[in-house]
């Protein structure tokens, strides 16, 4: 990327900034701006400052910390043009979040902040996905260097998208050999009834999500030859045991239902060259009352164990529609009074 800077000092006012950035590809340029300047009045508005867009240059006037924000997310996005990518506002979210959270990190003790944006990401033939907040850049560093990851938070934050996605780069790579999705048939606050059809038929409404991450990441012909081939393999919690899961990327989804025993039976089922990913929300277990989920209790017992990462999603991780992190907070906020209301009346 060739980009080049006119700063301009304002000594009547030491905390402005003021810059101009001028991207050599016009095309390029009005992609990153975005229709009518939608991307600039996001920038705008997430970050307070001044955006003004003029051809190919875009200046940038407001805080120093706020500036310089806006200069690694515009940086980052156009590096994404120029590599062949696309934008759309849910990128250029994610590039301002990124931007945000970097000033709360140090390189090392003794360097300055970061200048440029470096997001953690997954590329498969079909896609390349990039973390959109820091606990996303957080998770698929963890995906990396851990056999079994656990990760944890509300709907809409891209947990499972992201084990899913993790998992087709490395079958693509041939680092394993399969995919093996799983999770417990346990129905949300609803009576399905009896399901027609043999065990692949009676399993798939509830891996809906997988598939539907699955067929984002390889072609939809490529994916239905290795479902027949037994290289994506449904296979349903309770069908698991006795199993050793070797050369395999192993996605446990919807994990706070299953019970104690189900998840110790599915952990010990990891054999060599083998990857666990367990994905789920404790705060939406659909299990009898009084039955303890085996995701909670895992989390505790196995803290601290060498070899395996958890991972927290929070409502600000959501990257859904901005309403989805409302909606999150609104039933998190009840939640917590209800649980206050009964610690008070002796009911906890």
């Amino acid at each position: 990327m060739v980009t080049h800077r006119q700063r301009q000092s304002r000594p009547e006012d030491p905390d402005n900034n003021h810059f101009v950035l001028t991207f050599e590809n016009n095309r390029h340029a009005s992609a990153l701006f975005g229709q009518f300047d939608e991307h600039l009045k996001l920038l705008e508005e997430k970050l307070h400052v001044d955006a003004r867009a003029r051809g190919n240059s875009v200046a940038i006037t407001g805080d120093t910390m706020a500036t310089n924000q806006a200069r690694r997310a515009l940086d980052y996005l156009y590096e994404k043009l120029q590599s062949g990518g696309t934008i759309e506002i849910s990128d250029v979210e994610g590039a301002i979040r990124m931007a945000v959270a970097a000033d709360d990190q140090l390189t090392l003790p003794t360097m300055e902040r970061k200048a440029k944006l470096s997001m953690a990401q997954i590329s498969t033939r079909k896609k390349a996905i990039a973390a959109r907040t820091p606990t996303q850049d957080a998770y698929i560093r963890a995906l990396e260097r851990s056999e079994l990851v656990f990760g944890v938070g509300p709907a809409g934050t891209g947990k499972t998208y992201l084990a899913v996605a993790y998992a087709a780069q490395l079958l693509e790579r041939g680092a394993v050999d399969r995919i093996i999705l799983s999770r417990p048939a346990v129905e949300a606050g609803e009576r399905l009834g009896f399901l027609p059809g043999d065990m692949k038929e009676k399993v798939d409404p509830y891996l809906r999500p997988l598939y539907d991450a699955l067929y984002d990441m390889i072609p939809g012909d490529k994916v239905e030859r290795a479902l027949t081939a037994g290289v994506i393999e449904i296979a349903p919690l309770a069908f698991m045991r006795g199993r050793t899961l070797s050369n395999a990327v192993v996605i446990l989804d919807e994990a706070q239902n299953t019970t104690s025993m189900q998840m110790k039976m599915f952990l010990t089922r990891l054999g060599e060259n083998a990857r666990m990913i367990v994905t789920g929300d404790p705060s939406q277990i659909d299990l009898p009352r009084g039955t303890k989920s085996g995701l909670v209790e895992a989390l505790q017992v196995l803290k601290g164990v060498e070899g395996i990462s958890t991972i927290r999603f929070q409502q600000a991780d959501v990257v859904r529609h901005p309403l989805v992190g409302r909606i999150v907070g609104a039933y998190d906020a009840q939640y917590k009074e209800r649980s206050e209301d009964a610690a008070e009346n002796g009911d906890a």
